[in-house]
């Protein structure tokens, strides 16, 4: 018997990896957090499956679903939205499924900065613009942050921000990333990215929270922060393809002969 954790991806089923549609189908048991994961994600689940929407539950009473199963001898799909990895509440699951012996295995998921950066068009990652990407979210009444990893220590490297769980403090977002980024630094609210009602709002550190306001959006949004955002035409290509660039796979310079060649 083992237990999968599986990354749904932000909300459309076609993102999910062959290997997640594979296991899905398999697990006579399927736990899922109904919130955040469509139903038809785990519309897949074989014929007689026992499926359960875990939103409403307790760690203790999923966790209790994956012992009887265990005593059943059924494998259970636990499956989660975007990558496990990343806010996935998967580390207090996995430290009861340890103490009581019960094997698992992480499936990756889409996560939901790179479904956004898709949906938007766009490399995160351009050349002289931005080369790194800080995925993080803000302090909640639930669950604080380490003191050492505060918004305004991100904003000194000026690198593109993935901000999650952060729609709702979107003034103290301004206020904090404002003096780093500049008033009028590119800002995506990404709303439920990969469901049907999908939503892009584009602004600026200074305007964004109005915006957002006027949607009414107060969760399941993911905010996106940085220059690389804006539109941004004056960088240089990548030395990746550059013909003056030669590397291991591409080890002489395009149009330049080689020892032996006839003139």
């Amino acid at each position: 018997m083992k237990v999968y954790f599986i990354g749904a991806g932000p909300g459309d089923p076609e993102l999910l990896t062959l290997k997640a549609q594979r296991l899905i189908a398999a697990c006579p048991v399927c736990l899922y957090a109904g919130s955040l994961v469509p139903a038809e994600v785990v519309a897949g689940a074989p014929a007689g499956a026992r499926v359960l929407d875990t939103a409403p539950m307790t760690l203790a009473q999923t966790h209790g679903e994956i012992l009887a199963a265990r005593a059943r001898g059924e494998d259970v799909a636990r499956v989660h939205s975007g990558d496990p990895s990343l806010y996935g509440a998967i580390a207090e699951q996995v430290r009861r499924l340890r103490a009581d012996g019960v094997d698992y295995e992480i499936i990756p998921g889409v996560p939901a900065y790179a479904a956004a950066a898709a949906a938007l068009g766009q490399e995160l990652t351009v050349p002289e613009v931005a080369q790194s990407i800080v995925l993080t979210r803000v302090s909640m009444k639930s669950t604080s942050m380490p003191e050492h990893e505060t918004l305004e220590t991100f904003a000194r490297s000026r690198a593109t921000l993935a901000i999650h769980l952060g729609v709702r403090n979107l003034r103290e977002i301004e206020r904090q990333l404002s003096p780093y980024y500049g008033a009028d630094c590119p800002v995506v609210v990404a709303y439920r990215v990969g469901w049907p009602d999908q939503m892009f709002i584009r602004g600026t550190l200074a305007d964004i929270h109005a915006r957002v306001r006027a949607q009414k959006i107060t969760r399941t949004a993911l905010i996106l922060v940085g220059p690389v955002l804006g539109e941004v035409r004056d960088f240089r290509d990548s030395a990746l393809y550059d013909a003056a660039m030669p590397h291991v796979l591409r080890p002489r310079v395009q149009g330049e002969r080689g020892q032996g060649e006839e003139d």
